[in-house]
């Protein structure tokens, strides 16, 4: 088996893990993530991107977030990539029914290797946006470099994703961290630090900050301007 097989063949079996899991959540998704999901809205905020830009969600599940920050940035044409065919079929519903198929767009594909130009038609984005998606992606050290090697010059990677609960007693903490695993969710107690070497490797500066006593944590890089 060549290095691609391998890559191709574990790509399926996370799309087949993925669609197995929201078959059914997908439905109620959404209205359920809500009360635990903190600080997607505030990463909505802070993604601004210019006039005319082009934002890209890596892991963009039902389109909560694309269909929110369309409305959020409307000079902005947003794309979405998720590995869940089943996922998909719901964000493609979400953005009909937004009336925001001229500005949102999202197809199958995999956060660790993509191809944006043979997908969207676009090759570089101004923002590019991970929201809860890198604690459930196995390979996610490569992921977050594959979402700052598709930033134009100047461009922005923001993240927000569950954190390490450092201010919470361990008697909340451990049956919270079973629960996330129970669906496959993995904190990444190192997610500050590949994303501060994410930003030297483009030529940047990143930021990150807990919320909430660490449940949750948000951070941000921003690409040298002298990008190839």
């Amino acid at each position: 088996m060549t290095v691609r097989d391998g890559a191709e063949a574990g790509a399926s079996g996370g799309a087949e893990l993925m669609d197995g899991i929201y078959r059914w959540q997908r439905h109620v998704y959404d209205a359920t993530r809500k009360y635990y999901l903190l600080g997607r809205d505030r990463l909505i905020d802070e993604i601004a991107p210019p006039p005319g830009g082009t934002v890209l969600e890596l892991g963009c599940g039902t389109a909560r977030n694309l269909v929110l920050a369309a409305r959020r940035h409307p000079q902005a044409r947003f794309f979405g990539i998720d590995i869940s065919a089943q996922m998909l079929e719901s964000a493609r519903g979400s953005i009909r029914r937004a009336g925001l198929e001229g500005r949102v767009h999202v197809a199958q594909g995999d956060a660790t290797a993509f191809d944006t130009e043979a997908l969207f038609g676009v090759a570089r984005f101004d923002r590019v946006f991970f929201s809860y998606s890198l604690s459930m992606i196995p390979p996610w050290r490569e992921a977050l470099v594959a979402g700052a090697g598709a930033l134009a010059p100047g461009g922005g990677v923001h993240l927000v994703d569950f954190g390490m609960m450092e201010a919470w007693p361990g008697l909340l903490r451990a049956p919270f961290r079973a629960w996330l695993a129970a669906f496959h969710v993995t904190p990444r107690a190192e997610l500050g630090e590949a994303l501060a070497a994410c930003a030297a490797a483009v030529g940047g500066k990143a930021s990150f900050r807990r919320l909430h006593g660490g449940y949750a944590v948000i951070g941000d890089l921003k690409a040298g301007v002298a990008r190839s």
